[in-house]
C-alpha cells in the first residue's frame, strides 16, 4: 500500500480544498468558507464554544473533603489521575502526528485545537493534584504510569496501535491508529469518569468532579472528529472498506473493554457505594459498542445496547458552561492565583 506524505507547507498550484484527506493537494491555506468538510467549521465553532480553563473553578472545597476520602477513594482517585495524565499527554503528540499527513487545512485546524485542548486536560490533572496534595505525592501519581502493572497493559495496548502508524504511515496504518483514538479518548477515560461522577453523586469532590465534566465534553467533540476522518479515509479508498477491517475494528474494541475491564476491577471493583463492577463491566460494554457503531461498525457486544448506569447522563451531558452543574456556575468560580492555592505547580 502507498505510502503516506507529510502535507506541504503550501502548494501554489493547488486548490484551498483539499483533493484528498490524505496524500490529497492543497494550497494549504485555510478558507473556512472554502473546505472540503462541510461539517468542519460547525465542528470548530462548538470545539471553541466549549473553551474553558482549570483556574475557573475553586477547590477549596475539595481540599478539605480529600483528606476525608476513604484509603480506597484515594487510591482510586490517586491512580486514576495518573492515568488520565499519561493518556492526554500521548495524545497530545499524536494529534500533532496525524496533523502533519492531513491534507486538509481546516482539519488540520481541528487537530491543532484538539492538541490545545489535550494540553488543558493535562495541565488540570496538575491542577488538580497541586490543589488537593503535596507535591511528592503529586509526583509519584505522575509515575504511576511506568511501574503500575495494569496500567501499564492497557496503556501499551494503545501506544503499540499509534507507534505501528508512525513506523510505517500507510492509508492502513493511519485508519488502524484512529480506532486505538477513539479507544483512548471514548472508552479508555469512561471508567475513570463513572468514579468521579460516583463521588460527586455523593457530593464528594464536586470541584474535580466539574472539571471531569469539562473534559468529558472536549472528548466527546474528540472522538466525534475521528470518526468522521475514519469515515472519510474509508471512502477516499474503498479497499480499505473491507469485512478483514470492520472485524479489525470489532476484535481490537473487544480487546480493549476486556483491558477496561480488568482496569476497573482493579482499580473499582465493589469497593464503592454507588456503582458495582457488574455495573461497570456492562457500562464499559455499551460505551464499546456506542463507539464501534460511531465508526459505521457492527457492535462487538450483544445485549449491551442500553446504558446500565443511566444516571452517569445527568453529569456527563450537562453544559458546564451555561447550566448548573452541583448547583455552580462557571460565572461563580473563584480565580485561583498563587495567594489561594495554585503556588506548589
Amino acid at each position: 500500500m502507498e505510502t503516506l506524505h507529510e502535507r506541504k507547507l503550501y502548494d501554489v498550484n493547488a486548490p484551498n480544498a483539499s483533493t484528498g484527506i490524505i496524500n490529497g493537494t492543497s494550497s494549504n491555506v485555510l478558507n473556512w468558507d472554502d473546505t472540503r468538510f462541510p461539517w468542519a467549521y460547525s465542528l470548530y465553532k462548538t470545539m471553541l464554544s466549549n473553551f474553558w480553563t482549570p483556574f475557573e473553578i475553586n477547590m477549596s472545597n475539595d481540599i478539605k473533603q480529600y483528606q476525608q476520602l476513604t484509603d480506597d477513594e484515594q487510591r482510586a482517585f490517586n491512580k486514576i489521575i495518573g492515568l488520565l495524565a499519561f493518556l492526554d499527554s500521548i495524545q497530545t503528540d499524536y494529534a500533532g502526528r496525524v496533523a502533519n499527513y492531513l491534507t486538509d487545512s481546516s482539519l488540520c485546524a481541528l487537530m491543532t485545537v484538539l492538541g490545545f485542548q489535550e494540553v488543558v486536560h493535562n495541565q488540570s490533572y496538575s491542577y488538580v493534584l497541586s490543589s488537593v496534595t503535596n507535591k511528592q505525592n503529586q509526583d509519584e501519581i505522575f509515575e504511576y504510569w511506568k511501574h503500575d502493572e495494569v496500567l501499564r497493559e492497557r496503556n501499551d495496548f494503545i501506544v503499540e496501535g499509534y507507534q505501528r502508524f508512525i513506523d510505517d504511515p500507510t492509508p492502513q496504518t493511519f485508519m488502524e491508529s484512529i480506532v486505538f483514538d477513539v479507544i483512548l479518548e471514548g472508552l479508555n477515560f469512561y471508567s475513570g469518569f463513572a468514579f468521579f461522577y460516583n463521588l460527586a453523586r455523593n457530593q464528594k469532590m464536586v470541584s474535580t468532579s466539574t472539571m471531569i465534566n469539562y473534559i468529558n465534553r472536549d472528548e466527546q467533540q474528540h472522538v466525534n472528529l475521528f470518526a468522521r476522518i475514519f469515515k472519510a479515509v474509508r471512502e477516499d479508498y474503498p479497499e480499505l472498506k473491507t469485512a478483514e477491517n470492520d472485524e479489525f475494528v470489532r476484535q481490537t474494541f473487544i480487546k480493549a473493554a476486556e483491558l477496561e475491564i480488568n482496569w476497573g476491577r482493579y482499580i473499582i471493583g465493589d469497593r464503592f457505594d454507588g456503582i458495582t463492577m457488574e455495573e461497570l463491566e456492562a457500562y464499559i460494554k455499551f460505551t464499546a459498542n456506542t463507539r464501534v457503531k460511531q465508526l459505521g461498525v457492527d457492535s462487538p457486544f450483544s445485549d449491551y445496547n442500553k446504558n446500565p448506569l443511566p444516571w452517569i447522563k445527568a453529569y456527563s451531558d450537562v453544559n458546564a458552561g451555561k447550566s448548573d452543574f452541583f448547583e455552580q456556575k462557571s460565572r461563580q468560580y473563584t480565580k485561583v492565583t498563587d495567594t489561594n492555592g495554585f503556588d506548589d505547580l
